[in-house]
C-alpha cells in the first residue's frame, strides 16, 4: 500500500468513525459502490454547472477517493508511456488528467469558503494530508519529471506556438520549485513539511471562522446602539434572535481589524469594546487561538525554502512574480509607507482638532475613534455621509443596471437570469451570460453574510474555459452584505458598491478568457497581477454614464443628485493615509515574517511583539491605525498570498495607470474594451504578466497617477 493509500484508508476510518452517532457513516461506507454520486460524471447542466441540488455531503469523500486514483494513475501512465516524451503524449496528456478530482476539488474548496458546515469542515481538516501527499506524488515522481526535463532542454526544437511554449516551461518550473530536484531524502522530507503545512493552514482557516462568530458582540439594549439606522438595529437584533438571545443584540464582525459599525456607533465604550476584542481575534488564550499555528506555519515555510536552495520563504515566493525579488518590493512599500504614515497623522491632527471643538468633555483620540470621528468630519467638509448615499445604492440595482450595464457597453456582455438551475443557498442568483449575443458561460452571484460564510469577498471558478477541453466558464463572485430584515431593500454603501465593481472584475477575467490550455485560463496569473485588472474595473462605478444608469433612490426613483455626486468624487482622496497606512502596515507585517530563517521565528506568545517590531523597524508604527489584519486573523498571509499581500498595491500601481489611459482614450467605449480584452484579459496566464501589460498600455507602468491618485504629491 503506498503512502497516499495508506492515508486515504485513515481518513476514511476516521471520518466513518466520527459519524458514528449520525446516519453518515452507511452512507460514506457505501456510496464508493454506487452510481449516484453527482461527481463521478460529468454535470448535464449548462455549461458544466456543478448539479448542486444533487451534491451531499457524504458524496465529496468517495468522489475524492476515486478522483486522486484516477489521476494517479493518469500520471503514472504518462511517466511510464514507452514512447518517447512528446510534447503530446507528456505535457497536453497532463493538461487532460484528473477531472473529476478536479471538478470535486473546485467544489468542495468553494463550499469551504461559501458555506461550510462541520462536515466539511471535519472533512477539510481529515483530508489535507491526503491531498497535499496527492499532490507530492505527482510533483515529485522521478520517471515523469525527467520527461519535462527532457522537453524543456529541447523546446527550441519542437516547434511549439507560443502557448505551448509557455506551458512546458511552467510545467518545468513549477515542478522544480515543488521539489523536483531534490535527493530522496530531501524529497521525504519536503512531504512531511507539506502534509503538516496543509493541515495547520487548514486549522488556520477554521478557527478564523470560529473567532468572528464566536467574538461577535453582545450588546442589551437598543440604546447601546445610538447611530445605527433602524434597518442596522433590526438587523443585530435578528443576528441576536439567531442564537438564541432573544432581547438582546449582537453585532457581527469582519474579518479585518477596524469594524465597519465603528462609522456609526455614538457610544464610545462600545466603540472601545468593539476594536479590542476585533483586534484580539485569534490570541485570546481560546479554542480558536491560532498564535502556535502560525509560528509552525512559518517555520515549516521558512524550512521549505532553505531545502528548495532559498534564504527564506519571500525570496521563493517573490521569484515567481512579477515583483521579481524582496528588494524590489521593499523599495516600492518603502517609497509609499512613509507618506501614507505622513498623512494619516495629518488626519488624525484634524480628526482632533474636531473632538476638541465638538466634545464638552475632550479626549486623546484613540484607534476606535477613527472610523467615527472621521464620517463626522466628511459630512462638514463634503457636506454627505454614507447613510445620504445608501439609498442609491440598492444591490439590485447596482448589479444590473451598473455591473451589468458596463459591461455590455464596455464588452458587449448580456446577461440573463436563469432561476431553474440549481443553487447551495437560497439567496444565490444565477446568470447566462452572452458576448455578442453568443453564448459564453455562467456567473454565479452570492451577496450576503452568514455564519457557514468566510469573511471578504472574493471570485472562484467552478469550471475554466479552455478550448482544449472544449469548456466554457462558470464564474461566481462571493460578498459578505448583510442581509437586510425581511422584505426591506438591500442598501449598499460606497465601500460595498465598489467592492461588487471590483470582484465583477474578476469574474469579467474568467468569462473572456480564450486560451487553449487550462493551466492559462482566465485569472491563472501571479498573485501581484491578478488584483490589476479587477481593480481597475473599479473605476466604472462613479464613471458618469454608468452611474446615472444605476444610482436612482430606491423609493423615488430619484437619481443620485449631481451635488452629491461632485461632493462624493471631491472626497475621493479623503482619509486615504488611513486607508494606505492600514494596507500597508498588514503588507510589511507579512513581508517581515518571510524574511525570517528558521532560526529566527520566535515563540507563540512573541506574535504581537514581532508585529510591533516590524512596523516600528520600518517606520510604520502609528497606533492610531493598526495593520488591516493581524498576524493571528490575516487570512491572506496564511494563505494564498504568503509573502504577497504587497500584492495590492503593486497591483493598484498598474491599475492608476491603465485608469489614465482608459481617460485618455474617451472612457467606457467598446473600441476600449476590445483593447483591454483581446490584449490582457483573454490572454489569462499564457503570456508573461507584464508583457501583457505593456500590450495593452504601449509603456512600462509608472507609479504617478496611483500618488497622484491617493493624493500623496
Amino acid at each position: 500500500m503506498t503512502r497516499f493509500s495508506l492515508l486515504f484508508s485513515l481518513v476514511l476510518s476516521c471520518f466513518v468513525a466520527s459519524c458514528s452517532d449520525s446516519t453518515a457513516p452507511e452512507q460514506a461506507a457505501s456510496t464508493p459502490q454506487e452510481s449516484t454520486n453527482p461527481f463521478f460524471e460529468e454535470s448535464n447542466l449548462p455549461y458544466g454547472m456543478p448539479a448542486f441540488d444533487l451534491i451531499k455531503d457524504e458524496h465529496y469523500l468517495p468522489a475524492f477517493e476515486r478522483g486522486m486514483a484516477e489521476e494517479l494513475g493518469e500520471y503514472e501512465a504518462i511517466a511510464t508511456n514507452p514512447e518517447a516524451a512528446a510534447f503530446e503524449n507528456t505535457i497536453v496528456a497532463m493538461e487532460r488528467a484528473g477531472q473529476m478530482l478536479g471538478r470535486t476539488s473546485r467544489v468542495f474548496r468553494a463550499m469551504g469558503s461559501a458555506h461550510t458546515n462541520d462536515s466539511i469542515k471535519e472533512l477539510e481538516t481529515l483530508l489535507a494530508p491526503v491531498f497535499s501527499a496527492h499532490n507530492d506524488s505527482i510533483y515529485l515522481n522521478t520517471e515523469l519529471f525527467a520527461r519535462i526535463d527532457l522537453l524543456y532542454q529541447a523546446r527550441d526544437d519542437l516547434g511549439l506556438d507560443p502557448e505551448s511554449l509557455r506551458l512546458l516551461e511552467r510545467y518545468y518550473i513549477g515542478f522544480v520549485r515543488s521539489g523536483a530536484k531534490l535527493s530522496d531524502d530531501q524529497k521525504r522530507r519536503l512531504r512531511d513539511i507539506n502534509a503538516e503545512r496543509a493541515e495547520l493552514a487548514t486549522a488556520f482557516r477554521q478557527n478564523v471562522l470560529n473567532e468572528v462568530n464566536d467574538s461577535a458582540i453582545v450588546v442589551d439594549s437598543s440604546n447601546e446602539l445610538a447611530g445605527f439606522s433602524a434597518s442596522q438595529i433590526e438587523s443585530a437584533a435578528t443576528a441576536a434572535e439567531e442564537r438564541g438571545l432573544e432581547g438582546k443584540y449582537v453585532v457581527t464582525l469582519r474579518n479585518t481589524t477596524q469594524q465597519p459599525a465603528l462609522t456609526f456607533l455614538e457610544n464610545r465604550q462600545l466603540r472601545q469594546r468593539i476594536q479590542e476584542v476585533s483586534a484580539a481575534r485569534g490570541s485570546r488564550g481560546n479554542e480558536y487561538d491560532n498564535r502556535e499555528i502560525v509560528v509552525r506555519i512559518l517555520a515549516l515555510r521558512a524550512e521549505r525554502a532553505n531545502l528548495l536552495g532559498y534564504e527564506n520563504h519571500a525570496a521563493y515566493i517573490l521569484e515567481d512574480r512579477t515583483a521579481g525579488t524582496i528588494e524590489a518590493v521593499a523599495k516600492m512599500l518603502g517609497r509609499l509607507g512613509p507618506r501614507a504614515v505622513a498623512q494619516a497623522r495629518k488626519e488624525a491632527a484634524d480628526l482632533q482638532t474636531l473632538i476638541n471643538e465638538s466634545e464638552t468633555e475632550p479626549f486623546e483620540i484613540a484607534s476606535w475613534d477613527w472610523l467615527y470621528y472621521t464620517e463626522i468630519l466628511r459630512k462638514q467638509r463634503y457636506n454627505f455621509d454614507a447613510n445620504q448615499l445608501k439609498p442609491y445604492f440598492e444591490m439590485n440595482r447596482v448589479l444590473e443596471d451598473g455591473v451589468f450595464y458596463f459591461a455590455e457597453r464596455l464588452y458587449g456582455l448580456t446577461f440573463k437570469e436563469m432561476p431553474e438551475l440549481p443553487v447551495y443557498q437560497e439567496d444565490v442568483r444565477v446568470f447566462e451570460v452572452f458576448y455578442d449575443g453568443e453564448a459564453l458561460g455562467l456567473f454565479i452571484f452570492d451577496p450576503y453574510a452568514r455564519d457557514s460564510k468566510r469573511g471578504g469577498a472574493w471570485m472562484n471558478s467552478y469550471v475554466s474555459q479552455s478550448h482544449l477541453l472544449d469548456r466554457k466558464p462558470v464564474v461566481a463572485n462571493h460578498l459578505n452584505v448583510v442581509k437586510p430584515p425581511e422584505g426591506e431593500p438591500t442598501l449598499l454603501t460606497l465601500d460595498e458598491t465598489n467592492t461588487m465593481f471590483h470582484e465583477f472584475g474578476h469574474a469579467v477575467h474568467g468569462l473572456l478568457s480564450n486560451v487553449k490550455y487550462p493551466r492559462f485560463s482566465g485569472t491563472a496569473v501571479p498573485r501581484d497581477f491578478v488584483e490589476y485588472p479587477s481593480q481597475v474595473h473599479e473605476m466604472w462605478a462613479t464613471w458618469p454614464e454608468v452611474l446615472a444608469n444605476y444610482a436612482v433612490h430606491y423609493q423615488t426613483g430619484e437619481p443620485i443628485p449631481q451635488d452629491l455626486l461632485d461632493r462624493v468624487i471631491a472626497a475621493e482622496t479623503f482619509n486615504q493615509g488611513f486607508a494606505r497606512t492600514e494596507y500597508l502596515a498588514a503588507s510589511i507585517v507579512d513581508q517581515a515574517w518571510h524574511k525570517l530563517t528558521v532560526d529566527e521565528i520566535g515563540q507563540a506568545e512573541a506574535v504581537r511583539d514581532f508585529e510591533a517590531k516590524a512596523l516600528v523597524d520600518s517606520g510604520m508604527d502609528f497606533d492610531l491605525v493598526p495593520p488591516r489584519y493581524s498576524t493571528t486573523y490575516f487570512s491572506h498571509m496564511m494563505g494564498g498570498y504568503s509573502a504577497g499581500y504587497y500584492s495590492y498595491i503593486w497591483s493598484e500601481v498598474l491599475d492608476a495607470d491603465s485608469v489614465k489611459w482608459f481617460h485618455e482614450n474617451g472612457g467606457l467605449k467598446r473600441e476600449n474594451g476590445d483593447h483591454f480584452r483581446e490584449t490582457l484579459l483573454s490572454k489569462g496566464g499564457s503570456v508573461d504578466a507584464m508583457e501583457l501589460f505593456r500590450n495593452f498600455r504601449g509603456a512600462e507602468p509608472s507609479i504617478e497617477p496611483l500618488l497622484e491618485r491617493l493624493g500623496f504629491d
